[in-house]
């Protein structure tokens, strides 16, 4: 299976993947949605496959300020995820989630981390427990690590650990709501022998 291209992935299995994010995302959110107390609607994720260089423009520039929490993923799959908010998002989420103290415009306090780290941890946590459910595989989440930084300087952590610059990956975008819309980035990061095993437990190969 080392010999897998994942461009070969993206054209045979695309629906297959997309159908893995649309659950995966729908999870995450029914799990934010009981973290806060209130229903969150959610839109039909945007899912693409696309070069890894080109994520921060998609989520509006490498230079946009985003709060991303990042994590290992081990067990019969291995790899990375992150999940990313534009600043503005977190602000908004954090205030609903403190009950509705605001955030303040400056930097994020040490307890405005601490329950965006938590935030984070409780969604790609829903996100890799449904993905395990589906494939029957053991996944298990490293301990997260959160970054409120540039777009460009938060996707440069798996970039270099992973050196996947010119590498397709899966970005799952949701468009996720109350009184305000917000935009919530998944960026699962499986290494190439991942997608086959994921793949493989559906009943499908790569020949």
């Amino acid at each position: 299976m080392s010999d897998i291209s994942l461009q070969k992935v993206s054209e045979t299995y695309v629906d297959v993947l997309r159908e893995l994010g649309n659950i995966g995302a729908g999870n995450a959110m029914t799990a934010l949605s009981q973290m806060l107390g209130c229903k969150v609607d959610m839109r039909v994720p945007q899912i693409q496959l696309l070069e890894f260089k080109d994520v921060g423009a998609v989520m509006g520039g490498e230079e946009q300020i985003m709060a991303g929490v990042y994590l290992g993923v081990e067990g019969d799959i291995t790899g990375s995820m992150m999940f990313l908010m534009e600043q503005a998002s977190a602000r908004h989420l954090l205030g609903k989630l403190m009950m509705g103290m605001m955030p303040g415009e400056g930097a994020f306090t040490e307890m405005e981390l601490s329950a965006m780290m938590e935030v984070g941890n409780i969604i790609t946590g829903a996100y890799l427990n449904s993905l395990s459910a589906m494939t029957n595989l053991k996944i298990f989440p490293t301990p997260p690590e959160l970054a409120v930084d540039m777009a460009g300087a938060i996707l440069s952590v798996p970039a270099i650990e992973f050196g996947i610059m010119g590498d397709n990956i899966l970005l799952i975008q949701s468009q996720f709501f109350d009184e305000v819309e917000i935009d919530g980035y998944f960026i699962l990061i499986p290494d190439l022998n991942s997608y086959g095993k994921i793949l493989g437990s559906l009943g499908m190969s790569i020949d």
